[in-house]
């Protein structure tokens, strides 16, 4: 129903399931409160992914496959996507969705005591500045009007950004390829 843009309303989402309207209200309180339950459950599964990412001896790349694991999740559920980035609706838990920005603030973390970026780096800022990278592309391609080739310019934007960060750019080129293309664009695991 999503998918289809259809209205959805309690009566159209029991519909030949079997199940009375009663039990939308007795486990999620309203209608509101179900939506609430579909944001969260969105973060809830990125969460999931990014905490099953695998961990390498190189920092950028797994860096970068944490926004290769965030876009492929994206694209394999796009209306979920949607509705996760609705801000018309509210999350049960804030700050379970603001922990999927921790694991890309670790990443950073770990670069810096790594040597690969600069002291001066602020580990959420940068964090948040890759997830925007990501966010945007993944916004265009999936519910928007590109193609999903304009995802190649995540790498670049990556690498252009990790390396102002401190990195130097042969090591952070590599480190960048092997990160963004951790993850086939499209499939996810949850």
């Amino acid at each position: 129903m999503i998918r289809a843009r259809e209205p959805i309303t309690i009566r159209s989402l029991v519909a030949g399931t079997g199940v009375s309207t009663m039990a939308v209200y007795t486990y999620f309180g309203s209608m509101d409160g179900l939506w609430m339950a579909v944001r969260q459950e969105g973060f809830t599964r990125l969460a999931a992914i990014l905490e099953n990412t695998p961990v390498s001896d190189d920092p950028i790349r797994d860096l970068v496959a944490l926004g290769s694991a965030y876009v492929s999740n994206a694209l394999a559920n796009p209306d979920l996507y949607r509705v996760m980035f609705d801000d018309t609706i509210e999350l049960a838990d804030p700050l379970a969705a603001d922990e999927t920005l921790s694991y890309l603030v670790r990443a950073v973390e770990r670069a810096k005591l790594a040597g690969r970026l600069s002291d001066a780096v602020v580990a959420p800022e940068l964090a948040t500045q890759c997830w925007i990278i990501g966010h945007g592309l993944t916004s265009l391609v999936a519910t928007g009007p590109l193609v999903r080739e304009v995802l190649d310019y995540g790498a670049t934007m990556l690498t252009a950004l990790l390396i102002r960060a401190g990195d130097e750019p042969a090591q952070c080129e590599r480190s960048v390829v092997g990160g963004w293309g951790a993850y086939p664009l499209g499939v996810s695991d949850v």
